[in-house]
């Protein structure tokens, strides 16, 4: 059974808190994205770190245009950054990544901000099969 977005969701921004709170935001984008894949793991959950991204675009391919830093359970893409201001790119980068792996949802992740809290923000797909009406196999 496919745990549902939300609860996926919960167990990455709970993870997440917890690493920042025992870290702080003093580290590498890359340790956290291996300190929340090991998080997530033990969690009993499935993670692709550092998933290559194809861009596919009027039959010209692009192999592995781009990385997206964690999918997990094939259907939540979380986007690790650390900055000490959100910049809107990051939130293009990460609707970018949805739009091409088809995906509703993704996680963006700023480690670098006083606290974890003001650093989640949720980024949706308005373009997924599910909502332009197509069922998805």
């Amino acid at each position: 059974m496919r745990p549902h977005p939300d609860h996926l969701s919960a167990l990455v921004i709970h993870s997440a808190i917890r690493i920042h709170q025992h870290l702080g935001p003093g580290l590498l984008e890359s340790s956290y994205r291996v300190l929340l894949e090991e998080m997530l793991l033990r969690e009993g959950l499935r993670v692709a770190r550092e998933l290559p991204v194809d861009l596919a675009f009027d039959g010209i391919v692009v192999p592995h245009a781009y990385r997206v830093d964690l999918l997990v359970e094939r259907q939540l893409v979380v986007e690790i950054k650390h900055a000490e201001r959100p910049h809107p790119v990051h939130r293009q980068q990460l609707l970018t990544y949805l739009r091409l792996l088809d995906l509703p949802h993704g996680l963006l992740l700023n480690f670098g901000l006083g606290t974890m809290k003001e650093g989640i923000a949720r980024v949706s797909n308005p373009r997924t099969s599910a909502a332009r009406g197509e069922r998805m196999n």
